[in-house]
């Protein structure tokens, strides 16, 4: 990490959490993403050499952690007690953002939308029993971003990079920048499908439904922040203590745990 040579406790901050890519590092942690994959799954246009950096950097600099994934390769990344303390300070950082930014269509990466929605913007309680399938197809995207499939039901939700076999329940074709503005809340559905920037092909019950999924919710909205860094905390503290036994935390999101996901 790069120093400012400054004791203020901004610069030593900054030098952690502000270096590239770790905010988002940190958000997509912060919204129950624990595995590398899952994690760089909310960063795709990040390198994976990087991204092994920074978790390295994090490490080290005692905001992350990582245990053995059970039963497999790998390891489980986790927020220590000083990472989760930093719920409150991307709060802040998001609301900045609604406030002060407006999203441009390069901003406008579907892919980290269909991520956020199924990581914590579901709305459980709206979707039909058994499980969906819905494949989307971004026509101005790039190949190798341009298709994309989300598996879904009452109890999980799984972004797929590659067509997993079998017929779609429904089929979503969409302008990349009016379809993440419809996400964030930013435009209505009824005015996307109107404007022929949005299509859905499929049983009529479905395409009603599908839009009554999304939550429309910003991923750090300001009234959780508080709890959530709370819920962050405790998670930390119990994480700590489960070698003595105690149990494990829940492997939800302080944001989805406060939605009641």
């Amino acid at each position: 990490m790069v120093t400012y040579r400054q004791y203020c406790p901004v610069a030593v901050a900054a030098e952690v959490v502000a270096e590239r890519w770790n905010p988002l590092i940190i958000r997509n942690l912060m919204l129950g993403a624990n595995t590398f994959s899952g994690i760089a799954n909310g960063v795709p246009t990040m390198s994976r050499s990087m991204l092994l950096k920074r978790l390295d950097e994090l490490q080290r600099a005692g905001v992350i952690e990582t245990e053995p994934k059970p039963g497999g390769r790998g390891s489980l990344y986790r927020l220590t007690e000083a990472g989760a303390d930093l719920v409150g300070v991307i709060a802040a950082l998001a609301e900045w953002g609604r406030r002060w930014v407006d999203v441009t269509a390069e901003q406008s990466d579907p892919g980290y939308a269909l991520w956020a929605w199924c990581q914590s913007q579901v709305d459980r309680d709206a979707l039909p029993g058994g499980r969906v399938v819905v494949a989307f197809t971004f026509p101005e995207e790039r190949p190798i971003n341009r298709r994309y499939w989300i598996l879904i039901d009452r109890h999980d939700a799984e972004l797929c990079h590659s067509d997993p076999g079998g017929q779609p329940d429904l089929t979503v074709e969409a302008n990349s920048k009016a379809f993440v503005d419809w996400h964030r809340g930013a435009r209505t559905w009824r005015d996307v499908l109107r404007s022929g920037e949005v299509t859905v092909s499929g049983p009529a019950r479905l395409r009603r439904a599908f839009p009554t999924w999304n939550l429309h919710a910003p991923v750090f909205e300001p009234q959780f922040s508080e709890l959530a860094g709370q819920e962050a905390l405790q998670t930390a503290s119990q994480r700590s203590s489960s070698s003595s036994g105690r149990g494990r935390p829940s492997s939800r999101s302080p944001v989805e745990r406060r939605r009641g996901a």
